[in-house]
C-alpha cells in the first residue's frame, strides 16, 4: 500500500483533491484545521467524516484537501465525495457500504441556467392585468 492515498471529489462547482496519509484522525483544509475553516457547523463536519465513520477509519488516516471553487457546503460535498473514493483505493471491500449510502455517486444537481425574459431560471416578472 502506497504512504499517501489521492482522489478527486466533485461538488457543484467545486473540486476538493484528497489526500489520505496514515495518522490520527485530523483533517486539514487548504492548510487550516477543520473547525477553522468549516467554522461552527456540525452537519458539515458529519458530512465530511460519514465515509470515514463507514469504514471505521477514524483514527486511521488524517485526511489533507486542497479545495477550490464553490462555497463551503459544496466543498463538503466535494470533500466527502473525495474522501469516498480514496477509501476505494485504500481497501475495494468498502465499495459496497459506501455505495449503500450513496457516497459513490457524484451529485449532478448544479444551478440552473437563467432564461431570457424572466428574472432567474423560472421567476417571472410580475403580472399586471389592468
Amino acid at each position: 500500500m502506497a504512504d499517501v492515498i489521492m482522489a478527486t471529489g466533485r461538488r457543484k462547482t467545486s473540486i476538493a483533491v484528497v489526500k489520505l496519509v496514515k495518522g490520527k484522525g485530523r483533517v486539514f483544509i487548504n492548510g487550516k484545521t477543520l473547525a477553522a475553516y468549516i467554522g461552527n457547523r456540525p452537519a458539515l463536519e458529519i458530512q465530511i467524516f460519514k465515509p470515514l465513520a463507514l469504514t471505521e477509519n477514524l483514527e486511521n488516516y488524517d485526511v489533507k484537501v486542497k479545495a477550490v471553487g464553490g462555497g463551503i457546503s459544496s466543498q463538503a460535498g466535494a470533500i466527502r465525495h473525495g474522501i469516498s473514493r480514496a477509501l476505494l483505493e485504500v481497501n475495494p471491500e468498502y465499495r459496497s457500504v459506501l455505495k449503500a449510502e450513496g457516497l459513490l455517486t457524484r451529485d449532478a444537481r448544479v444551478k440552473e441556467r437563467k432564461k431570457y425574459g424572466r428574472k432567474r431560471a423560472r421567476k417571472r416578472f410580475q403580472f399586471s392585468k389592468r
